[in-house]
């Protein structure tokens, strides 16, 4: 069994509401943000922040349902500043063989500036006469 690792999971364009050098490790998330894509809290993330190109691997916490909250904590908040716009990426792995076969999907919104939902999109792998194709598709 060959294991693979595929996004299942994308936060893209939010904005750091604040940064918390003296909390333990993670990232906070609103809730709302996490639940919509499938990010589970203590699940590791990947987050890009596109204002100086860092990059860095923590993992999630829930912050409170709607608050827009987007807090990188710990040392990670020495990598970015409220303002600063991030990306947000958890992954899977998943059988090659079981993947080529039924194909796979991940969901990803992209956040307008108060980190609400602006767009939400489905990005799969499907299986069409024995090929993978990518296809996204918004709501």
């Amino acid at each position: 069994m060959s294991q693979i690792k595929l996004m299942h999971a994308k936060l893209h364009r939010v904005r750091v509401t604040e940064a918390n050098v003296n909390y333990v490790g993670s990232i906070t998330i609103d809730q709302d943000l996490m639940e919509r894509v499938g990010i589970l809290s203590l699940e590791e993330v990947d987050v890009i922040n596109l204002a100086n190109g860092k990059r860095w691997s923590t993992y999630a916490i829930a912050g409170a349902s709607g608050s827009g909250e987007i807090c990188p904590n710990g040392g990670a908040a020495l990598l970015c500043q409220p303002g600063d716009i991030l990306i947000i990426i958890a992954y899977e792995y998943r059988d090659r063989a079981e993947v080529m076969r039924h194909g796979h999907q991940a969901k990803v919104i992209v956040a307008d500036e108060h980190n609400r939902c602006l767009e939400f999109m489905a990005q799969s792998l499907i299986n069409e006469s024995g090929k993978l194709q990518f296809h996204s598709s918004t709501d």
